[in-house]
């Protein structure tokens, strides 16, 4: 997209979750290996825009009524979900960050804030974000994606250049609910969580923990050791995620798409129970997704 079109977007995107959002533009970095192919764009959020396994697209698409927030599968950092009312706590002190879906701050900056690639290659690619205004300290995320001939491996990272300061990272991919032809059977997930999130009349986890309940979700379970969900396009693909992560988000109330975000933590745990980052421990977070044929 053009500069200055993508600062007035990048820009209006802090303010507004349902800023009209231009589009990806042209990918910049393309990975393959055996079947399975990935577009990622760089300047839009570090988001991979396409992911292509088996001939079956599994992202949903970019079009021109999609916001920046809807389509193929980017990076959350340096918080995940809703941030409580836009105030980030940590040791006493309050700070405002931008409230782009009232009454919270929403996914994090990895969307309004360029990324350089550091590194590429045919089957990977390491981008950098430079954490800046409007976060209050100094410091920087990567990202390196790889592929093999049967997984998408992500890797985040996130580090301080001087003080420390509390984070949270991970992933929002929009997964197509139908792929193929028409009436095909759609997109499940299993997935065998120890808890579900309680969540309040304000849409953020209450810190209490209840059984798992049917769907459909818009809700953070958690895993007493890794993450792991398995999505099954019936007679075509699976992809079984895994993660060191121990939260996961599900979303399934649109038609067309069911997100599945593999987190360090839950949404606004950061004001409750956050992990932090000091210049020699930074935060990771790891995903891998295990593509295999049905048919």
């Amino acid at each position: 997209m053009d500069d200055k079109i993508g600062f007035d977007h990048h820009r209006a995107l802090r303010k507004a979750f349902d800023t009209p959002w231009p589009g990806p533009g042209e990918a910049d970095i393309t990975l393959e290996k055996g079947a399975i192919s990935l577009c990622v764009a760089s300047q839009d959020g570090a988001r991979i825009t396409s992911l292509q396994a088996y001939g079956y697209e599994l992202l949903r698409q970019w079009h021109g009524e999609r916001r920046a927030f809807q389509y193929g599968c980017f990076p959350m950092v340096p918080w995940v979900g809703r941030l409580g009312f836009g105030i980030l706590n940590f040791k006493g002190n309050d700070y405002a960050l931008p409230v782009n879906k009232p009454p919270h701050a929403l996914h994090g900056m990895a969307c309004y804030t360029p990324w350089d690639v550091v590194a590429c290659s045919a089957h990977s690619v390491t981008m950098r974000m430079i954490l800046a205004e409007p976060w209050p300290w100094r410091g920087s995320v990567t990202q390196k994606i790889d592929v093999t001939d049967e997984e998408v491996c992500l890797r985040l990272e996130i580090h301080s250049s001087e003080e420390s300061f509390p984070a949270s990272a991970g992933w929002h991919p929009w997964f197509a609910r139908d792929i193929g032809e028409e009436g095909s059977l759609p997109l499940n997930v299993h997935f065998d969580a120890d808890w579900q999130e309680q969540a309040g009349e304000d849409e953020l986890p209450t810190g209490l923990r209840a059984s798992v309940r049917p769907g459909p979700w818009d809700d953070c379970f958690g895993f007493d050791e890794a993450l792991q969900a398995c999505l099954e396009w019936p007679g075509k693909i699976r992809l079984e995620m895994t993660s060191n992560g121990k939260s996961m988000v599900i979303f399934d109330k649109q038609s067309d798409a069911t997100c599945v975000n593999a987190m360090t933590q839950a949404p606004n745990a950061i004001n409750i129970s956050p992990d932090v980052v000091t210049v020699q421990t930074p935060l990771i977070i790891e995903t891998r997704w295990k593509i295999t044929p049905l048919s």
